[in-house]
């Protein structure tokens, strides 16, 4: 089912850098939660997030080469498939001067009733949200 790819460009702040001069490894998925965010709030309106919340169940991160202050980079996020409760979103951070991919990740995420945080279906109209 991989969905349309959601893209966010920006430029590596001094606040991601760590003692070794290239962004801190944990930013990385700062910057992956955070795109996983503003995919959701593009597609829904209010009255769907004040629904529905999601929770990560597991990540998985590889980490292929650094990157370091001032650079422009590229976060890009997609729903590779869906079932049930569960949804796997991908990630991939790319430099944009060469191209070359910094981090890939994915991230299982469970959907959550907002008012009672059980588990609930991934419905036909949040999934066609994605495609």
């Amino acid at each position: 089912m991989k969905s349309f790819v959601f893209k966010q460009k920006f430029k590596v702040p001094q606040s991601a850098i760590d003692a070794l001069n290239h962004v801190n490894n944990v930013t990385y998925l700062q910057w992956c939660l955070d795109i996983a965010e503003a995919h959701w709030i593009s597609k829904t309106d209010e009255k769907m997030r004040e629904q529905y919340v999601w929770v990560v169940l597991n990540h998985f991160i590889s980490y292929k080469n650094p990157s370091f202050l001032g650079e422009e980079l590229e976060t890009q996020t997609w729903i590779e498939n869906h079932e049930g409760v569960k949804c796997e979103r991908h990630y991939k951070i790319i430099r944009i001067n060469d191209g070359k991919t910094i981090v890939e990740a994915q991230t299982l995420w469970c959907l959550l009733d907002a008012e009672s945080f059980r588990p609930t279906k991934i419905t036909d109209e949040i999934a066609s949200l994605f495609t």
